[in-house]
């Protein structure tokens, strides 16, 4: 199964994400399949790559809680649910 979810980067005491498709078997910071995004959680930046994003949740990946939240916020799902 295809998970989307936050990989860890930067520095101690100051992390980033990357949002990435992985296998749901693989390690948090693993080799992932993409690179969909970013997440900064101390300035809540976010960038997304939307085209990315739909297509692999059309395709049955599932996001975890953080990575559903930071889509509802950016209205990613919306897209998804439009064109089903």
């Amino acid at each position: 199964m295809i998970k989307l979810r936050l990989k860890r980067f930067g520095k101690k005491r100051e992390p980033s994400y990357r949002i990435v498709a992985v296998s749901s078997l693989s390690r948090r910071d693993g080799r992932p399949l993409a690179e969909l995004g970013f997440y900064n959680p101390r300035t809540d930046e976010v960038r997304l790559n939307v085209e990315g994003l739909v297509e692999h949740l059309r395709h049955g990946a599932q996001p975890t809680d953080t990575v559903r939240d930071i889509l509802r916020k950016a209205k990613v799902l919306d897209q998804v649910a439009a064109q089903s």
